[in-house]
């Protein structure tokens, strides 16, 4: 007979919905990952796309996802679970389903942060198409911004420093900006010549305004070739990822502590120093004891660990975990399923 894995742990983000089955032992028994669909608009995540990354991960696990429940402790680690009104919702509509005995729901942030330390707290930031943090003191207090735009006093991640950049390069082209080389690569990005083509092919929807999250990149290869309109929106983000660390560790009263701060998301993903180094400095300046980090493992291994320590798991079993969780090790045996 098959043992009930003790831990399903669903890292679910914009682009890509992990799921993981996970015994006592800290042994992955199964795992899958679905391209999510369409957020139903009232934070309620995409539950379609969950249930189907629950079922293909028991497949992967050799068990029948019609079973229920498929383990003893489910993390659902979601994008969407930003205000406690949409913690409620989540949980409304993910107890029925019967995925598991017990439920934990966290924002995805939490999964970053835990994911990039061996520790229990300690501070999570992710810049992807959006921006957000989370926190949790080693009391177990916890800090989260909503992650809602602008309306939230956002500011950062793809979308924004796209929009900065068309924006910078418009007013290069008409007279009411500094020069600067995005006037050239925003439009050479989407295959026209000039910044006004770029605005009038969003104005008149031959350009879906969601592409301006693309342009990041172009952004942090000019700051790189000393670009100073560029570097402006670079250190931009730095500061507003420093404000948010800095806001977390304050509030929790952990500026005298060695906090761990974890760096996930694509904007991350880039090799100019000087955007790491100024976060780092913004982040000592506060806490002068903080370590900054960026995330280097699937963000699920973060949900998985969340889990783990829910269940009180030993110190070997969850290094056992974070070993076989690298992104190669997942990518190259997640069994995939798209929509």
């Amino acid at each position: 007979m098959t043992r009930r894995p003790s831990v399903l742990a669903i890292d679910g983000g914009g682009s890509k919905i992990d799921a993981l089955l996970v015994d006592r032992e800290g042994v992955i028994v199964g795992r899958a990952r679905v391209e999510p669909g369409t957020n139903d608009g009232h934070g309620t995540g995409d539950l379609a796309g969950i249930g189907l990354a629950v079922a293909a991960a028991c497949r992967n696990a050799g068990l029948d996802p019609g079973d229920l429940p498929v383990a003893k402790l489910g993390v659902f680690c979601l994008a969407g679970a930003d205000l406690p009104a949409d913690d409620r919702r989540i949980l409304r509509s993910l107890e029925p389903r019967g995925w598991t005995d017990d439920t934990i729901l966290r924002n995805d942030t939490f999964a970053v942060f835990r994911a990039g330390t061996d520790r229990t707290w300690g501070v999570g930031v992710v810049c992807g198409f959006g921006t957000n943090c989370s926190a949790v003191a080693p009391d177990g207090r916890t800090y989260r911004l909503p992650a809602l735009g602008w309306i939230a006093g956002d500011w950062g991640g793809g979308s924004d420093i796209g929009e900065a950049a068309l924006w910078h390069a418009v007013r290069s082209e008409d007279g009411r900006g500094d020069r600067t080389s995005l006037a050239r690569s925003v439009p050479a990005h989407f295959d026209l010549r000039r910044p006004k083509q770029v605005m009038e092919a969003i104005y008149f929807g031959r350009l879906s305004r969601g592409r301006i999250a693309e342009l990041p990149p172009l952004v942090f290869e000019a700051a790189a070739e000393r670009d100073a309109v560029a570097r402006s929106i670079v250190d931009r983000q730095a500061d507003e990822i420093v404000t948010m660390a800095t806001t977390a560790i304050r509030r929790l009263r952990m500026a005298r502590l060695d906090v761990h701060v974890v760096l996930g998301g694509g904007i991350f993903r880039n090799t100019f120093e000087p955007f790491f180094r100024r976060i780092d400095d913004g982040v000592q300046g506060s806490a002068p004891a903080a370590t900054v980090t960026v995330l280097d493992a699937p963000p699920v291994a973060g949900a998985a660990l969340l889990g783990l320590d829910r269940l009180h798991a030993s110190r070997a079993v969850k290094d056992r975990l974070r070993a076989a969780l690298t992104y190669d090790a997942l990518d190259n045996r997640l069994d995939g399923v798209r929509r």
